[in-house]
This record gives structure tokens, sequence and C-alpha cells, in this order.
């Protein structure tokens, strides 16, 4: 699934025509690189393929002053089904994306316990910034936001909040972990 693609899709059906500019200034906008997977930059590749594969279609080109002329991308009938399809699927898909730094802990045990606690309070001290900035954005956004939007920022929060809960736990037990010997409990 591309979250790029259904970003895209649903945009270009909810708010009409827009050349790329547009797209890619609302996912900044939107912060979409602070929740999603989707990089702002990316997004005119993306228009470009769909355009290939019949989903978008370039409705006009504009051109304002001395701007590089703009082409304005409209969805077709096959792009408003891909949306369906894309958005049924990822509501329902459940799985949980794997995170890398299980990896990384699975090779803690005989790490210097120093360099461990130095890396994890690193990566505490950057979700902690991140859970920052999403509440003080919700806060600024609040009075804009419809209520499917909330509870977007919600589930966020949430998942922010339980990794540095977490975080928390595995550093208190970090001298434990550490010294657990290579290949325990194999």
């Amino acid at each position: 699934m591309s979250s790029a693609r259904l970003f895209v899709l649903g945009v270009l059906a909810r708010r009409g025509p827009m050349h790329g500019h547009q797209i890619r200034r609302s996912a900044q906008i939107d912060h979409l690189d602070l929740w999603t997977d989707v990089k702002p930059g990316s997004l005119y590749g993306v228009l470009q393929r769909m355009d290939g594969e019949g989903l978008v279609r370039q409705l006009r080109v504009e051109q304002e002053g001395k701007r590089p002329p703009r082409t304005v991308y409209e969805i077709t009938e096959d792009g408003r089904h891909e949306l369906e399809v894309l958005r049924a699927r990822t509501l329902r898909d459940g799985k949980l994306i794997p995170d890398p730094v299980d990896l990384a802990l699975g090779q803690v045990p005989g790490m210097r316990e120093e360099t461990a606690r130095a890396a994890l309070t690193d990566r505490r001290s950057a979700l902690a910034h991140q859970l920052q900035t999403m509440r003080h954005l919700r806060a600024e956004a609040d009075p804009y936001l419809g209520a499917m939007e909330k509870h977007i920022f919600e589930h966020t929060i949430r998942r922010l909040q339980l990794d540095i809960d977490w975080l928390d736990e595995i550093l208190s037990q970090l001298p434990q972990l550490t010294a657990e010997p290579e290949g325990h409990g194999q």
C-alpha cells in the first residue's frame, strides 16, 4: 500500500483539481511527515505515475507571472475506485509494522550499559520532543479540526506516549538487560 497514493487521491477527491505544488503544500500544512510515512517531496513522482496509470489526469496547465507552468490534475473514475480500495484495505489491515528498534534491542545483551543508556535516552528525548510538538500542533489546530482529525491526532499522541513509557521501563531495567548473557533464552 502506498500512503502517498492514498493521500494524493484523497486530497484530489476532497478538494478538487490541484497542481502538484498545491498538493505538496497541503501535505506540508498538515505536517503529514510527522504522522505518516508520506514525504511531501515524493508527491510529484506519485502524481506522474498515477497519471500514466489513468488514476489522475492532466486537466490544464497554469502559469502565473514568471513562475514555471504548473499542471493541474484531477482524479478520474478509476482513481476514485482505487481510492475506495486503498481506504478500505488500509482501514481493515491490522498488521503492526515492525520497528527496527526491536531488532536493535535484541542486540543489547552484552552491550556496554553506558552506550545503550545514551542511545535509548537520546531516542526517548527525540520521542518526547515529537510528543510535545504534536500536542502543540493539536492545540493550535484544534479550532479547525473535524472530529476524525481530532482522533488522528489522539492516535499519534497516544502512540508516542506509549513508546516513551515503554522506554522508561527498559531504561529502569537496563543494568540487568545489558548484563544478560548473549543468546540467553534461546
